[in-house]
């Protein structure tokens, strides 16, 4: 495994000087957005959209995917297309999941996210995954790269409300026993950093997924990384 708990100052913004609720040794639960955050699923995402939109008649731009990613599926899919009717936004849907499965082979976890998720579960921290995906893909995927079993628990967006309504992260807490004040949630879109704000939970925003650094930093995450290099040892410091 490779060695996370370095000396080496990680590359972060701390947007004000976390108070003593926000100090992250102090964490016994640690929930993480999953798409962006933990998988390099993105440009897949993106992809899939395009091609599910154009075999219906519908275009749309990079940009506008990555801006719903975060959304459940369906809540994403009438953003882009508002003008697609209930049939074609299903038939979206059943494209977008089609294509998704059949590639998502080509979605790792980040490096050096495996060995990050090991060595907080060897510290004794609770995991979680609070995603926009349905059960049944994030099912798909926990079996594909093997990490069912660091997660306590996940949750997903057609069991609760889709992100930034913080009903998944509250399940969550309550599954666990948690108070809010000994959890932090992870993500990179706008709508995680919303979700874990609408608690007033801890949370880190990370910049190489869905959202931009400056995007991101509008909504005053507790702390701000470049890298999954830099969250790991964030974290397991």
């Amino acid at each position: 495994m490779t060695a996370l708990c370095t000396t080496d100052t990680p590359k972060l913004t701390q947007h004000s000087q976390p108070a003593d609720e926000h100090r992250l040794s102090d964490k016994t639960l640690i929930i993480f957005d999953w798409d962006g955050t933990l998988m390099d699923s993105i440009g897949l995402i993106v992809d899939s959209m395009h091609v599910a939109g154009e075999a219906h008649g519908f275009k749309t731009t990079d940009k506008a995917v990555k801006d719903i990613i975060g959304l459940s599926l369906m809540n994403g899919i009438e953003i882009l297309y508002p003008y697609a009717d209930e049939s074609q936004t299903l038939a979206i849907q059943q494209t977008y999941a089609e294509y998704y499965i059949a590639n998502s082979h080509c979605t790792p976890l980040f490096e050096p996210i495996e060995d990050m998720l090991q060595t907080l579960q060897e510290q004794g921290k609770k995991l979680a995954v609070a995603t926009g995906k349905k059960r049944k893909g994030l099912d798909r995927v926990l079996d594909a790269s093997d990490s069912r079993d660091y997660f306590v628990m996940t949750r997903c967006a057609d069991e609760s409300g889709s992100k930034p309504d913080p009903q998944m992260l509250t399940d969550i807490l309550d599954y666990t026993q948690q108070q809010i004040s000994d959890a932090v949630f992870i993500g990179d879109s706008i709508y995680d950093i919303q979700m874990a704000t609408k608690l007033g939970m801890t949370s880190i925003a990370v910049n190489y997924g869905t959202a931009t650094s400056a995007e991101l930093a509008e909504q005053n995450p507790t702390y701000q990384v470049d890298t999954p290099q830099a969250l790991a040892k964030l974290l397991c410091a």
